[in-house]
């Protein structure tokens, strides 16, 4: 049975754009598309009855998933939809739904946005705890942004995908991040640009030799993927200095940003470093969040 693309959706602008980022993903992968919503139930009582104000939470959801549902019906006509309200809290009911799923598609505020509950602690907390990959999208991010810009009037969907970013910390093992985008990049056929960034040490004397080591280790590590996907076409640089300038940078013509979350970090749930917080608040493409040892 396909592991379906999950989207949790909470009626904020940035689940909308989440939910048709999912489906055109589940169309890329040809996977089933699962629309979830998740939400605390007030337990009902038979004496006295339920108040209709403990109902409107009830009616919200089924609206929230309705709306989404009929969405992508209009929308992604051949992607296999189907929609869920879970009787959890969000977070937890997120990531139990990611250990079902092939990736788990959330909303993004960013930095100061006005999303919804899904687009921002919520959120947050799920991409620190979610076993499998999470991915992030912005309000008002489209199909068109994911790719170039359409020459001699063809239509935005016939011209190319912008290149897929990754960003590699070779001090950890990186192998399920580097798959990952090398995947992402095979489905689109786009350009993979990976960065690693090295610090030199204080007393390094020939730096030089430093840049010549780090562009030898990430050669290194790209081989194995360059062999198991040689359709991949990658523009690897080691740059020295703190990595979150460059990221974002990277991430400016990016079609897709992706980058790892360490698993062995205290406290339970996840650790996020300064790299992936400053992408998840600044960067205007969709930023893949990729759990690796």
């Amino acid at each position: 049975m396909l592991q379906p693309i999950v989207v949790g959706v909470d009626g904020s602008r940035e689940s909308v754009a989440a939910v048709d980022w999912a489906a055109r993903d589940a169309l890329r992968r040809a996977r089933p598309l699962r629309i979830v919503h998740a939400q605390e139930v007030v337990p009902q009582q038979d004496e006295p009855p339920v108040l209709p104000e403990l109902r409107v939470p009830q009616y919200w959801a089924r609206r929230v998933l309705c709306g989404a549902l009929d969405r992508v019906s209009e929308r992604y006509s051949q992607v296999y939809v189907s929609a869920e309200q879970i009787a959890r809290p969000p977070i937890p009911a997120l990531v139990a739904a990611a250990e079902e799923a092939e990736l788990l598609v959330l909303g993004s505020q960013g930095f100061g946005g006005p999303g919804g509950r899904l687009a921002g602690s919520v959120a947050m907390a799920v991409v620190g705890q979610a076993g499998r990959p999470v991915v992030l999208v912005r309000a008002g991010y489209t199909a068109g942004d994911e790719r170039l810009p359409a020459a001699d009037g063809r239509p935005a969907e016939c011209a190319p995908y912008r290149d897929v970013a990754v960003a590699v910390d070779l001090r950890h093992a990186c192998a399920s991040l580097l798959e990952f985008a090398f995947q992402e990049a095979e489905r689109r056929h786009a350009i993979l640009r990976v960065i690693h960034a090295w610090h030199q040490p204080t007393l390094q004397t020939f730096p030089a030799q430093a840049q010549r080591d780090a562009e030898w280790v990430l050669a290194s590590s790209l081989e194995p993927w360059r062999d198991k996907y040689p359709e991949v076409t990658v523009r690897a640089r080691a740059v020295e200095g703190r990595p979150t300038h460059h990221v974002l940078e990277l991430a400016d013509a990016a079609s897709l940003l992706v980058i790892g979350r360490e698993t062995h970090h205290p406290p339970v749930g996840g650790h996020l470093g300064r790299v992936a917080h400053a992408a998840i608040h600044h960067v205007q493409c969709p930023v893949a969040v990729v759990a690796h040892g």
